[in-house]
């Protein structure tokens, strides 16, 4: 293990003001059917967007994005631990200014669902809850401990009086249309017997007087009252059913699936998505929660787990650095105009369902008004169907949902995905020295490096017989603590002349360890994502005399703080003339955290210490800090830190803490592949690439930021996160259908015209047409190859109409690429542009 920090030259110093506007109050009330806001039934696309994980300067783009991609609603949790850091002493500054991000969504005039908790799980240090609760006297968390609870509702009502102060809700004028309290607590209540059910009826009690004029949710609490809605967090959720005929359905976490250190990288397909989505719909759903459409980064040491990466991307609509992800958001962004047309129907109707077929399913909702919307969906895991409904024939592709806003003409199929690809790219930045080092004659970089004092020998925070617990020793100041002991050798030992080596044996229950003898690191080992402990045997290097034997355990702190502990458990050494020597009761000295986080060398304490500066700075040293003065890279694009040299710790940039990295490979025998069949139930390990590479390469560093644990820093360098290359493709049996001009569409029976759309990103043009064929081609972004039909002026004719230019729009069917070519063949069209 070695920390660094890089320091900048420069800060990019980013400001807004908010305009805050007027809005009247909303009654927001509930029938069996849907939210009814001002008298009427609403159906939602929420999308969950955390405000600690992204950065100020980002939630006012992160926001439009998701209300462009055709999302109502912003979800967010409220993170108690990042506001309550001791009892009573709160902080909303910076990314944990709570009352600026619901001003943004406001703002973007949308809605929000507040979701306090206060324990949130997310995949967040300690659930959300703070640390210093647990040792108050006679606190369990999340029981009927009156010592909790007194603790909770001050923090839920502290919470409630700042939204009610800066009139954010939406009996207010404000955007906050739903609270929550509690989270998943039905999936664990039964663990705390008796007292569980009394906890959580007393939590919804409690919330309902809090008066906020708005509704009450808790997601998997099946047996909550009958004032507040119970929801589903799920893959899935069409089949879930509230506990009362008088609540709506309602989806809080619709689930893509997120990342551990040492494994490999989960994607949800987004035909996928977009059939669990619909099928939501279908089956009588009104409001539906992504989680996550924008995930972002666990900053600082707020990742939970164990083992959870910095990166909470989550395989979202919107990646950890801002930049959609397409085409995922762009066929939601259509799947949510399709259903948003069907609205008036879905809710003021009640459905028929209708089987056509062993796996074939219609829903028809048609009210008085004469709307009508049909949803007709292929459930075959396998096969496409052909079904007859309403005297039509309609072509189901397998594991797909069509949308029919007039119970005739599909809008929109969740297995067809007609929008763009964009292939994004990490381009590397070399580290520039800053101007200031140029100025003094130096054009190279200068790395600066601080070396850790080892062990708890000299420096000791107490002494104990026997092993104390990480966590409660150090309370989550810090990730490390340092485990001391010395052991004699007689001079006599066979083992010091016989060129052998004694074994030294360790038992942890997490999450890694580094092993000193006598200063010097002789081996390093750590548990997984889901069995925390492990065991470490090596030969070590003992000699005559006294040896010091000191172990730097290491912790990622997770939700369970109560009941898994961390921290040594074993340490013996083998193979000396008296057999093993159990070392486990011996006097051990404790040492808290490192000696560069005492004196914050990574911030304000830079000066505290005497850096060294070599001619190359040294490689593969644990327990190293480094330092170097930088430019900040130029123009506007994301940018990511490339630590995949480097080994275990945490990076600062100007004093923010950018969170801890570990280049830990995935298992190079697990299930990846380069294609995703979407057909089918989705389950984590489905869908997944990366096997043998690092889990997390990239560190995302926001812009409006601009210090990087042993390892080889000179190959450190910033990557700029970048659509390199774009793709799209249209057939003639799937013709498009302007959701835009809905009207329009209808009447052409629907065979509106088929198009073909590029967009690069803002300030970029397509550069060149990298593939391009009017026929039958085959094989996905990247990989495409022509058939046995082919278009021979196909790149010629793209090129003319879109090269040099931000976007461009091809006619299908009409024109160069017609009808007559290749008769008896369905056509296609298939683009990759490259953006520059």
């Amino acid at each position: 293990m070695a920390v660094e920090i890089t320091n900048f030259s420069r800060l990019l110093l980013l400001s807004f003001f908010l305009v805050l506007s007027s809005t009247s109050a909303e009654n927001v009330t509930y029938d069996h059917r849907s939210l009814i806001i001002d008298g009427r039934r609403r159906l939602l696309i929420s999308a969950s967007i955390h405000y600690p994980r992204s950065v100020p300067s980002m939630w006012p783009g992160l926001v439009a994005s998701a209300k462009e991609g055709g999302a109502d609603v912003i979800e967010t949790y409220v993170f108690w631990n990042g506001h309550e850091l001791s009892p009573g002493n709160y902080s909303f500054e910076d990314r944990f200014d709570l009352v600026k991000f619901v001003n943004v969504v406001k703002d973007a005039g949308m809605y929000l669902i507040l979701r306090i908790g206060p324990f949130v799980a997310a995949e967040w240090n300690f659930g959300g809850i703070p640390v210093w609760l647990h040792y108050i006297p006679g606190v369990v968390f999340r029981s009927n401990s009156e010592q909790f609870k007194s603790h909770m509702q001050s923090f839920m009502t502290f919470i409630v009086n700042i939204m009610k102060r800066d009139k954010l809700f939406a009996s207010q004028g404000g955007p906050i249309i739903l609270a929550q309290v509690e989270n998943e607590y039905g999936d664990t209540e039964n663990v705390y017997g008796d007292g569980g059910k009394l906890y959580a009826m007393w939590a919804a009690d409690m919330a309902l007087s809090q008066d906020i004029g708005v509704p009450w949710i808790m997601c998997q609490q099946y047996d909550a009252p009958a004032r507040v809605i119970n929801t589903c967090n799920s893959f899935y959720c069409d089949q879930f059913a509230p506990n009362s005929p008088s609540k709506p359905k309602i989806w809080t976490e619709n689930w893509p699936g997120f990342q551990t250190f040492g494994t490999s990288n989960p994607h949800r397909p987004p035909e996928d998505i977009a059939f669990s989505v619909a099928r939501f719909f279908q089956k009588g759903g009104s409001l539906q929660n992504y989680y996550m459409y924008h995930g972002g980064t666990n900053f600082g040491r707020t990742s939970g787990g164990p083992f959870i990466t910095t990166s909470y991307d989550y395989d979202a609509p919107i990646d950890e650095y801002g930049l959609l992800r397409l085409p995922k958001w762009s066929h939601l962004k259509d799947l949510h105009k399709s259903i948003k047309l069907c609205e008036h129907a879905l809710l003021y109707s009640e459905p028929t369902h209708l089987l056509i077929g062993p796996l074939q399913e219609a829903s028809v909702y048609a009210d008085s008004s004469g709307s009508c919307a049909a949803f007709l969906a292929n459930m075959d895991d396998t096969d496409e169907k052909w079904i007859v409904f309403q005297n039509r024939s309609y072509h189901l592709p397998a594991w797909s949902v069509s949308i029919l806003p007039d119970c005739k003409t599909i809008a929109f199929n969740t297995a067809k995905v007609r929008s763009q690809i964009s292939m994004v790219d990490m381009v590397p930045e070399s580290l520039v020295a800053s101007k200031t080092i140029q100025e003094k004659g130096s054009k190279g970089l200068q790395w600066h490096i601080y070396k850790e004092k080892t062990g708890a020998v000299e420096k000791t925070d107490f002494v104990r017989h026997g092993f104390a617990d990480h966590l409660n020793t150090t309370k989550d100041a810090t990730d490390y603590l340092w485990y001391s002991t010395r052991f004699h050798v007689d001079e006599g030992e066979k083992f010091l002349n016989n060129g052998t080596q004694p074994i030294l044996m360790v038992e942890s229950k997490g999450h890694a360890v580094h092993v000193f003898v006598n200063e010097e690191i002789i081996a390093s080992a750590s548990g997984n994502g889901t069995d925390i402990t492990y065991k470490l045997e090596t030969q070590v290097p003992l000699k005559a005399g006294k040896n010091d034997i000191s172990l730097l355990s290491m912790t990622n702190a997770g939700p369970f703080y109560e009941w898994v502990g961390a921290g040594l458990t074993s340490v013996k050494i083998a193979g000396l003339d008296n057999g093993t020597i159990d070392l486990s009761s011996n006097t051990w000295k404790y040492k808290i955290g490192l000696e560069g986080e005492h004196l914050r060398i990574y911030s304000d304490g830079i000066d505290n210490v005497k850096w060294i500066t070599p001619s190359l700075p040294p490689k593969d040293q644990a327990l190293t800090w480094y330092m170097v003065v930088v430019d900040a890279p130029k123009g506007t694009e994301p940018v990511g830190l490339d630590m995949k040299y480097m080994g275990k710790g945490q990076a600062w940039l100007n004093g923010k803490a950018i969170g801890r990295y570990w280049p830990r490979k995935s298992s190079i025998n697990d299930k990846c592949s380069s294609s995703c069949n979407y057909k089918g139930k989705f389950f984590p390990d489905k869908c997944r690439t990366g096997c043998g590479e690092p889990t997390q390469r990239w560190y995302h560093i926001p812009l409006s930021w601009f210090k990087p644990s042993g390892g080889d820093p000179t190959r450190i360098t910033f990557s700029r996160r970048r659509i390199s290359n774009i793709c799209s493709s249209v057939s003639e049996d799937y013709p498009f259908v302007d959701l835009e001009n809905w009207e329009n569409a209808v009447r052409s029976n629907g065979e509106g015209r088929a198009i073909l759309h590029l967009a690069c990103p803002e300030n970029s043009s397509i550069s060149s047409i990298r593939f391009a064929s009017y026929g039958n081609p085959s094989g996905a972004c990247g990989s495409y190859q022509q058939g046995i039909c082919h278009h021979p002026s196909s790149v010629l004719i793209i090129e003319k109409v879109c090269l040099n230019k931000t976007q461009c729009t091809i006619p299908f069917l009409e024109g160069d690429f017609s009808k007559d070519f290749c008769p008896g063949i369905t056509k296609s069209l298939a683009v990759e542009a490259a953006c520059n």
